[in-house]
């Protein structure tokens, strides 16, 4: 399948039309119809809007692999997560590291049982990391609450 294909499938199957999934993402009709007809690429910033609307990941949308295009719903987990407990900057940075996860299994011997396990492992790490962080450098807050009880 062709990007423009892959964008299509994707939008009818959230019953979207190109003018609707056009205004979601805040671009013209025009382009669109360029994307899906004349694989015209859009920009990084939004491909991935386009994708997150759809629930695609932006590797589907621009892979040649015939894979499952929905977010596998642990990852999807894990991104809400991430966003909720850490914001919107912190959810992009998720996002990458899950592209980059998902680049170790491509063409790899492990079983979909491994795999997940591996994916398990580096959500809680990250996570892990992203509060440790979050605590050990909001320093500001800390020095405040001391001022207040001295």
């Amino acid at each position: 399948m062709t990007f423009g294909e892959r964008l299509r499938s994707a939008r009818t199957a959230m019953n979207l039309t190109q003018k609707e999934l056009a205004i979601k993402a805040g671009i013209g009709e025009r382009s669109m119809t360029k994307y899906e007809q004349h694989g015209v690429h859009p920009q990084a910033p939004t491909l991935k809007k386009l994708a997150e609307i759809l629930n695609v990941t932006v590797s589907y949308l621009l892979s040649d692999d015939e894979s499952s295009n929905r977010i596998n719903s642990d990852q999807e987990k894990f991104l809400q997560s991430a966003k909720r407990d850490f914001g919107y900057k912190r959810l992009r940075e998720a996002e990458y590291v899950l592209e980059r996860v998902s680049a170790l299994f491509a063409g790899g011997d492990l079983d979909e049982r491994e795999k997940e396990i591996f994916f398990q492992s580096i959500m809680a790490d990250y996570l892990e990391c992203k509060a440790e962080a979050r605590e050990k450098f909001s320093g500001k807050k800390r020095l405040r609450a001391r001022k207040l009880k001295e």
